[in-house]
């Protein structure tokens, strides 16, 4: 078992994995993350996944039950709003106080846009979750500020949660559309309009939502048995 020194490593690996694979929507809201497997996992005691488990649940990615253990969240529709409201916030003054985008910055983002297009292409779906979200970090990290890209992968990996719950249909081509004409602003200069461009880009998405949906917390067994989807009309 790793321990001691090891310590604060382990637990941010730890940390980083878990919304590494909620970035990548491999982790779906609702899992079960038990302490003994990923102790087992990761070869450091329980009490390190407790304390990993204990930072997670206050970045809000995941909720402790009773007797019951460690789940990923699954936002409620009222937690989904917020969370949009949040990023609008930071990502609108995040692009507005920008000053200068250098050319390397540039290439990193038209870079991922490449990625973005190959992927549409594909039709690789997990792939392109990971890169719509990670569009958003790349230009925190283009800014420079350690704490607004942490805030800002929390609150993606939440909205990739969010998406999984109350997203019907997934609107790639759409959604890269919108990360094309934030570039273009960038590359022109033109920051303020950058910000009212990820604006649109947000209220876009989340128009696409339907927050009244009620997920079906017997989906993965329901598709497992081949049962069709639940009805949402009351039953005689």
């Amino acid at each position: 078992m790793q321990d001691g020194n090891t310590q604060q490593p382990t637990q941010i690996n730890i940390e980083a994995s878990i919304v590494s694979g909620i970035l990548s929507a491999r982790i779906r809201p609702g899992t079960r993350l038990g302490e003994s497997q990923l102790a087992t996992l990761f070869d450091v005691s329980r009490t390190r996944i407790r304390e990993a488990m204990m930072r997670l649940e206050t970045r809000g990615i995941v909720t402790v039950s009773p007797r019951r253990g460690w789940f990923v969240v699954e936002p409620s529709a009222e937690e989904s709003v917020k969370v949009y409201e949040a990023r609008r916030i930071i990502e609108f003054g995040l692009l507005r106080n920008l000053s200068s985008v250098s050319e390397q910055d540039l290439e990193i983002l038209a870079t991922h846009l490449q990625e973005e297009k190959l992927a549409i292409a594909k039709g690789d779906r997990q792939r392109l979750t990971c890169l719509m979200g990670d569009f958003h970090i790349r230009i925190a990290e283009i800014a420079g500020n350690e704490i607004i890209v942490e805030t800002l992968r929390d609150l993606t990996a939440r909205t990739i949660l969010i998406s999984m719950l109350y997203q019907s249909d997934f609107h790639a081509q759409e959604s890269h559309d919108g990360h094309c004409r934030i570039f273009e602003a960038l590359q022109e200069g033109d920051f303020n309009a950058a910000a009212e461009l990820a604006i649109r880009h947000l209220d876009q998405v989340e128009t696409g939502l339907d927050l009244t949906h009620r997920p079906d917390p017997l989906s993965d067994l329901r598709n497992s048995l081949s049962l069709p989807p639940l009805s949402s009309e009351p039953k005689e």
